[in-house]
């Protein structure tokens, strides 16, 4: 069932969204070599319970900690441990927040010092393709249509887009209809429209697009054992246009990118 969320829902998706953005932006100044991911893990759970809010993720579907870490060829779920990162590292933080029964969703691939060039571009590319697939998220359009758009954008630079693992509806629960894979063709799949709030999440890989989960039972990692990364906004269609209800600004401000 896809739910049509109203204004006062959206605005408190926002507000559980934005828990998120700060939370990320909180990380944002801790992420760096010989960080240990389990150190990340407490510092967000501690952050989101100063806010007023849950981690969305721990005790979900057992999930055991409040952020999922993903180094370098972990695409996603990630588990964090004390094994420190190091430089050269890329690294895709994956948070939740559970405020006034609402949920927030989203995920940033961070530097860890100095990466190589054609994982820079990775991670440009992967971040590029999340903002395409927004774009297309239109009262009359198709899910297929924000698929094609990222899938398109991916493969013509020459990287991989995971099958397995998609975006989704979010709401009062975290995973909710319809799923928004990030490859597709035009024209298919689910009508898009007013009130409709989606998890956007590229998952773009250096290599194949295969990828197989680990005996932990939640890390994916790629087959080929090459590069992957993810971004993930929540985004809310509202009056025909897409509302990004999320926000990497927070990061931004800290590592000094300018986003234009």
């Amino acid at each position: 069932m896809i739910h049509l969320r109203t204004p006062a829902e959206i605005e408190k998706l926002r507000a559980a969204a934005l828990v998120v953005s700060r939370t990320l932006g909180m990380l944002a100044k801790e992420v760096g070599p010989g960080v240990k991911p389990s150190d990340l893990d407490r510092k967000a759970e501690d952050y989101i319970l100063s806010q007023g809010a849950k981690p969305g993720f721990k005790g979900l579907y057992g999930c055991p900690s409040t952020l999922l870490i993903s180094k370098n060829e972990t695409v996603v779920h990630g588990l964090p441990t004390d094994i420190p990162l190091e430089e050269g590292d890329v690294v895709s933080i994956d948070c939740g927040a559970l405020l006034d029964g609402y949920y927030g969703d989203h995920a940033y691939t961070f530097e860890v010092g100095e990466v190589a060039p054609d994982v820079k571009k990775l991670l440009d590319v992967t971040r590029e393709s999340l903002y395409l697939g927004i774009n297309e998220f239109r009262p009359g359009r198709r899910v297929g249509d924000i698929g094609f758009a990222i899938q398109k954008h991916a493969e013509d630079h020459g990287f991989g887009v995971v099958r397995d693992l998609v975006g989704h509806g979010i709401g009062t629960k975290l995973h909710e209809d319809p799923q928004v894979p990030n490859f597709g063709k035009r024209g298919r799949g689910k009508a898009l429209k007013n009130g409709m709030v989606l998890a956007i999440e590229p998952m773009i890989t250096m290599g194949t697009f295969r990828v197989k989960q680990l005996p932990d039972g939640w890390t994916i990692n790629t087959v080929d054992g090459k590069p992957a990364a993810h971004f993930e906004h929540d985004v809310a269609l509202v009056d025909g246009e897409p509302q990004i209800l999320s926000t990497f600004d927070y990061i931004y401000e800290v590592l000094g990118i300018n986003p234009e």
